[in-house]
């Protein structure tokens, strides 16, 4: 009896995403609240680990804000940051460096000029995430900040992923769960229920069991929501298209939108309005798993052979597992 498969999701048009995240580089940062607090939760879940990674990928790296703090956290190993988008690398090149005097201080460097004083920290290739240019278990670890959702074969990125890391390599990343922007999906719905205008998220249990399949072990896959709120609904509207997030089904309805249409829409966002503000809310999925095929027969396994694991448990697994990673 074999495992099912992923949920189908809707095929996506990768060019369409590509053009949308290039188009949007210039005026990521400003809009990217969401993704920088992820980014900063992510980068603390490492420190619940031991692991001294010489080879990192950061998978979906966009403009840097993840791969900076991997940078500082680990120094000494060979990061690249890798994205779709060969604008989104661009506009990260800033972050990819760092000071090549650091003990002339900040004042110093500046007067000696960004070109002497820095150097690259960070390596930058624009590469696809179904197919990274690194060969089989050269990689210690993956991070990945809400990239995946762009993805809509999840077993062939995750089996990709298993491809390049090493036995014992970790991948670590963050993705959007079903909850995400319901409000904007609820609104459309009544605007123009035959369409559909928000992308498709997988519940992180059909994640875990995906991370599996692919031949990780020990995969442990955890929830938290977020609300951003705005004056008006087409606040909304304006950071997704800030930050390059459009509607990326391929076969989605091409053309302009009735006028009518489309208020129905802000009406309808409109009843969600909780006291002055609206909302936006992003279930974002955080997932860890490891590169190995083991099958874990602890207590806290589950049907699906996912794992409910606390933060102290797995600082502690991750401690038993120092040192462990192979050198080249």
């Amino acid at each position: 009896m074999t495992e099912p498969n992923a949920p189908a999701l809707a095929k996506m048009n990768r060019q369409h995403i590509k053009q949308h995240f290039s188009q949007a580089a210039p005026s990521y940062d400003d809009a990217a609240v969401l993704q920088k607090t992820v980014a900063e939760r992510l980068d603390e879940r490492l420190d619940l680990t031991t692991i001294t990674p010489q080879t990192i990928l950061d998978i979906g790296a966009g403009t840097g804000l993840l791969t900076e703090k991997l940078i500082a956290r680990y120094p000494d190993a060979h990061i690249v940051a890798i994205d779709l988008s060969f604008s989104m690398l661009q506009q990260a090149q800033p972050r990819l460096k760092t000071a090549r005097f650091p003990q002339l201080g900040n004042t110093l460097n500046k007067a000696i000029g960004s070109t002497l004083s820095q150097k690259t920290a960070a390596t930058a290739i624009n590469a696809d995430a179904y197919q990274l240019p690194f060969a089989n278990q050269s990689v210690d670890l993956i991070t990945s900040n809400l990239m995946v959702q762009w993805c809509d074969d999840l077993d062939r990125v995750f089996q990709e992923f298993r491809r390049v890391l090493r036995p014992e390599g970790l991948l670590m990343f963050t993705t959007f769960g079903p909850d995400t922007l319901k409000e904007l999906r609820q609104a459309w719905q009544v605007a123009d229920p035959k369409q559909e205008h928000v992308n498709q998220f997988i519940d992180m249990h059909d994640i875990g069991d995906a991370l599996i399949r692919a031949g990780f072990g020990q995969p442990v896959m955890d929830m938290e929501l977020f609300t951003l709120t705005y004056d008006q609904p087409i606040g909304v509207l304006k950071d997704l298209k800030a930050i390059g997030a459009t509607h990326a089904n391929q076969n989605r309805t091409k053309g302009l939108m009735g006028k009518n249409c489309f208020q129905t829409m802000l009406n309808a966002y409109e009843t969600h309005r909780k006291e002055t503000k609206i909302p936006a809310t992003y279930e974002v999925v955080h997932g860890h798993a490891w590169a190995v095929p083991e099958q874990f027969k602890g207590s806290n396994r589950n049907k699906a052979g996912q794992f409910e694991m606390s933060l102290e448990t797995f600082s502690k697994q991750t401690k038993t597992r120092k040192n462990t990673v192979p050198q080249p």
